[in-house]
């Protein structure tokens, strides 16, 4: 089993730096890693999330950490605080955002985040999951 490799960065709170998370992320992975799509696109969403709900976007910072093996991915983004917690909080069909959590509930392997003086650090794990050869075919 190969150590894992870790990376962290720490970016302006602005627009613009979501789109440098993501090839941040993409260097640090390489785009043929088998779990990079997903990893690019949940890490988009918890950047996304730093910039708009935290205070980072009053001229702070966020940080993006990548740990990661071939089989195995943990992203970090910690944002410069918040009033409240993170919410994996439902919206309707018509809204124009609150999809962020509940895609990185559905494409993680697991996710939480924690708080601690107002200052969030959202994490998700992707883990690669193969079948067994003849798996698939056995009908079952």
């Amino acid at each position: 089993m190969e150590p894992p490799e870790y990376d962290s960065w720490t970016l302006q709170g602005a627009p613009d730096q979501v789109a440098r998370a993501r090839r941040l992320v993409t260097a640090a992975l390489g785009p043929s890693h088998p779990l990079h799509d997903d990893s690019v696109l949940l890490t988009s969403e918890l950047a996304t999330n730093a910039v708009v709900h935290s205070a980072a976007r009053d001229g702070g910072t966020f940080t993006v950490s990548v740990l990661s093996s071939q089989s195995r991915v943990r992203v970090c983004v910690t944002d410069g605080g918040s009033e409240a917690p993170p919410c994996a909080c439902r919206t309707s069909l018509t809204s124009q955002g609150g999809r962020g959590l509940p895609l990185l509930e559905a494409l993680s392997h697991r996710w939480g985040f924690t708080r601690q003086n107002g200052v969030n650090t959202v994490w998700f794990e992707l883990v690669l999951v193969t079948v067994p050869a003849g798996w698939a075919a056995a009908g079952v």
